[in-house]
């Protein structure tokens, strides 16, 4: 995978690239110390994958990503600061690391470009080729954050997603971040082969499910795995059944 480091401290592009060398499909094709020099040499090499730097002298890193033209490699968001981490999702960020990067979390990041890579290689298509609509499934990390306390969790792990007017709030583990989305915009993002709208208040992860009852109004209730009771609609009850039926 062509890969360009972009970033103005040479010893944080140095560090980066030594790492890198303990994955063989990375190819480390060029570096850049800021837009004015990356941009030329992302037409001119056409990298499969970016590893940006947000605060560089000049134009940012999201400012560059919008000044591409054509398509928009891959990026993996690398940064000593971690206010940028929504930001960086909604420009499609596969990852987001924060300096100094650890080899740990340089392989999870890995993983998930070998991840998109199956993903395009089964279907045909690149689910991310730089649009906000891209599906997330539960193999999907992704940023949460709620007032101080941040998080990076996969979304195999949220059971359930509840809408609380402007806001979501997620359950995954012990916690309950809410984070500033409607619950109409995150189900447009989400598989819906594993996370169903039940209601109009609830997403719930299917493979959560612990117990389905019959409900009023032909509706039916679940218990989730931990003890969360959610009602699904008469109407969604019948999408729920053809969904779930042999």
């Amino acid at each position: 995978m062509k890969t360009l480091i972009i970033d103005d401290e040479r010893l944080a592009r140095n560090e980066l690239r030594r790492l890198l060398d303990n994955f063989p499909k990375i190819q480390v094709i060029g570096e850049a110390a800021d837009a004015n020099e990356a941009l030329p040499m992302i037409e001119e090499l056409e990298p499969d994958l970016l590893f940006l730097d947000i605060q560089m002298p000049g134009k940012n890193g999201f400012e560059l990503l919008q000044s591409i033209e054509g398509k928009t490699p891959e990026v993996i968001f690398t940064t000593a600061y971690d206010e940028y981490a929504i930001k960086a999702f909604e420009f499609n960020a596969l990852d987001y690391l924060l300096k100094p990067v650890e080899l740990a979390r340089l392989s999870d990041a890995i993983n998930r470009i070998e991840e998109e890579q199956h993903t395009t290689d089964s279907t045909g298509t690149n689910p991310t080729n730089g649009s906000l609509s891209k599906v997330l499934g539960e193999n999907d990390q992704v940023f949460v954050k709620d007032g101080e306390k941040c998080w990076f969790v996969k979304l195999g792990k949220v059971r359930l997603f509840e809408s609380m007017g402007n806001y979501v709030r997620l359950y995954f583990d012990d916690q309950k971040p809410l984070v500033l989305k409607s619950l109409n915009a995150l189900e447009d993002r989400l598989n819906p082969s594993t996370f169903f709208r039940a209601n109009r208040k609830h997403i719930i992860n299917l493979q959560w499910i612990e117990k389905i009852e019959p409900w009023f109004s032909g509706g039916l209730l679940v218990t989730l795995r931990g003890g969360d009771k959610i009602e699904i609609s008469r109407r969604q009850a019948i999408r729920f059944k053809d969904l779930l039926s042999l």
